[in-house]
């Protein structure tokens, strides 16, 4: 099958290149995009990425990937003061440019640090899509070396891999919900027999006898097929008057 997450530099263009399970993983679709995306870009030294699930207003589930160590207080700076590339580029959609950081006046903290590393130019690249939010940082040891990088590999890389990120994240979501739905299947069995019980005990219909559980459950916390479970081994007995005090 085709990788739907690395790509492959060839003549023609980029190529998608064979899948492995690993490759599937969220951190490693991270780590494979700024790497590759660091390889085929003119000019870069290293790159960043950071993810947002839920979007930029309320996301709180947060993730990201760099190239080198040196690059991760660049990433944590923004995010820590709210100020840098990666928060204008989130807020604005567009990509943010940094073409010499010697002369740029804006993100002070930012700056610092980047230079600090050596760091002279960089470009934040947003994406969204399905909920995702993530931006590609690219940076470079010389001022003004990443200027075509908006359009060019990075976009490509960047673009596939958020597509990937997406579906990874859909795909999760759908077992989650495989798993919910295996679970309420193989629990019916024995809440129908615990709500035949409870109808015996009440003498009441099978959608009060399902209330009557589901109260139970609510009240002591514990889930509805573990609260039928236990009515089943006892058969209804020393639940009488509990049952009843439900009912009434």
């Amino acid at each position: 099958m085709p990788e739907t997450g690395q790509l492959d530099h060839h003549p023609g263009g980029y190529r998608l290149a064979a899948e492995s399970p690993e490759s599937a993983l969220p951190g490693r679709r991270l780590s494979d995009l700024v790497e590759q995306v660091a390889r085929c870009t003119p000019g870069c030294c290293g790159a960043s990425t950071t993810v947002v699930e839920g979007g930029v207003e309320g996301g709180t589930d947060r993730s990201a990937a760099v190239t080198h160590p040196d690059l991760a207080p660049l990433v944590t700076v923004q995010l820590r003061s709210g100020d840098g590339p990666i928060v204008e580029a989130l807020e604005s959609g567009e990509p943010v440019e940094a073409f010499d950081l010697l002369r740029e006046e804006r993100w002070p903290e930012y700056r610092a640090l980047a230079l600090d590393a050596g760091v002279r130019s960089s470009v934040t690249i947003p994406f969204r899509r399905s909920g995702l939010v993530v931006t590609l940082s690219l940076y470079s040891f010389r001022s003004g070396a990443l200027k075509g990088a908006p359009h060019g590999p990075a976009r490509v890389l960047g673009d596939l891999a958020v597509g990937c990120l997406a579906r990874d994240r859909s795909y999760r979501a759908a077992l989650t919900e495989l798993d919910q739905l295996g679970a309420a299947l193989r629990s019916r069995p024995v809440v129908d027999q615990a709500c035949g019980i409870v109808m015996h005990v009440l003498g009441c219909d099978a959608e009060a006898a399902f209330q009557v559980l589901r109260r139970i459950s609510q009240g002591a916390n514990r889930k509805l097929a573990d609260v039928a479970a236990g009515v089943v081994d006892k058969r209804g007995r020393g639940l009488e008057r509990e049952l009843l005090s439900l009912a009434g």
